[in-house]
């Protein structure tokens, strides 16, 4: 397929050059039989732009622009030298053209041959200036601190200052005001658990103000025409070329989507969990019974959830249990485990009166 478009271009050109040459020769002489000169002159040089065109692509850049710079300079050297010979030697116009043909050609094959050759002897310094000064704003534009744009979920989920504080995050955090509006919803919902949430995230931007290494910026910017307050967020990170920082499963989809970068404090907090494999054993404090018969539940210090299979009669307890496999989910992991066998009056240490 691409190959028969190929073979059709290089087609069209000599058609193009050939009739080209026809035309504007006819229109100069007016004359129908030598206006066929014309003719064959536009199919000899679509010919040799073909041929030129296959040498030149094994070429490197500094030939191609030292060729392309000699040409230029032959041809205004050609019309130089053309146009006195016509102005005051020459009145036949078949002359005139001939010598403009012949000029134009001669001169403009030497150019382009003495650039090409002569091209590693170019003065390059200013094209070396210009790739320094280029390298030299991708630098600057690397170096400048990144635009996160905060979801609510990150805000209430209250680590995003004490990341802040570690170093890990730096920059600029974008607020938008719909979601400063949404928090305040929710420090003003009668439901105690909604009422405390919305609290802790305004307290936690207020930490956030006073990190020196952090700049809160409030944004006002609002989407009218977009209904979704997800796709709001999306939005605003895309005007602005920031990432999202989020929490929200369906948000991260759906950014992903759009090309926006996402930030998952929940995905650090995985990625940060230790290691643990199939048959370590995990000192943990059963916490209640499970959904299942005879199982019991607990959690590491990270939250990550462990289920222990009879482990319901040890609730309360402080137990060693055995890791039998790993449940890795899109919002963390789930460990099953056994009751550890062997003397349990070594292991277990109640913590329930």
């Amino acid at each position: 397929m691409m190959m028969s478009r190929f073979i059709l271009m290089r087609l069209l050109l000599v058609i193009f050059a050939s009739f080209s040459g026809y035309f504007i020769l006819r229109q100069i002489v007016g004359d129908h039989e030598i206006a066929f000169t014309g003719f064959v002159g536009g199919i000899m040089i679509a010919l040799v732009a073909l041929r030129f065109e296959e040498k030149i692509n094994d070429a490197s850049l500094k030939t191609v622009v030292g060729g392309a710079i000699g040409l230029i300079i032959g041809l205004v050297v050609a019309n130089l030298l053309s146009y006195p010979l016509v102005m005051h030697f020459l009145d036949n116009p078949y002359l005139e053209i001939s010598t403009y043909l012949f000029m134009n050609c001669v001169m403009g094959y030497l150019g382009l041959s003495i650039g090409m050759k002569k091209a590693d002897e170019f003065d390059t310094e200013w094209l070396a200036g210009i790739q320094a000064q280029h390298k030299e704003k991708e630098e600057e534009e690397l170096k400048k601190p990144s635009k996160m744009v905060v979801d609510t979920s990150v805000i209430i989920d209250g680590r995003l200052s004490d990341i802040c504080e570690t170093g890990f995050i730096e920059g600029t955090l974008i607020i938008p005001h719909f979601v400063l509006e949404e928090l305040q919803h929710l420090a003003d919902s009668h439901d105690p658990l909604k009422k405390a949430k919305g609290t802790r995230g305004l307290d936690i931007l207020e930490r956030l103000q006073r990190e020196r290494d952090i700049d809160i910026v409030i944004s006002d910017e609002d989407f009218t025409h977009i209904k979704q307050v997800d796709m709001k967020l999306v939005a605003l990170a895309r005007r602005h070329n920031a990432k999202l920082l989020t929490n929200d499963i369906n948000l991260n989809k759906m950014a992903k989507l759009h090309r926006v970068p996402v930030l998952s404090i929940n995905a650090l907090a995985n990625a940060l969990k230790p290691a643990i494999l199939p048959g370590e054993t995990i000192h943990i404090y059963v916490l209640k019974e499970g959904k299942e018969d005879k199982q019991g539940v607990g959690y590491l210090d990270d939250g990550t959830m462990v289920v222990i299979d009879e482990g319901c009669d040890h609730v309360g307890k402080t137990i060693d249990v055995v890791v039998t496999s790993i449940l890795q989910t899109s919002t963390g992991r789930m460990i099953f485990s056994k009751v550890k066998e062997g003397k349990k009056s070594d292991n277990v240490v109640s913590v329930i009166s």
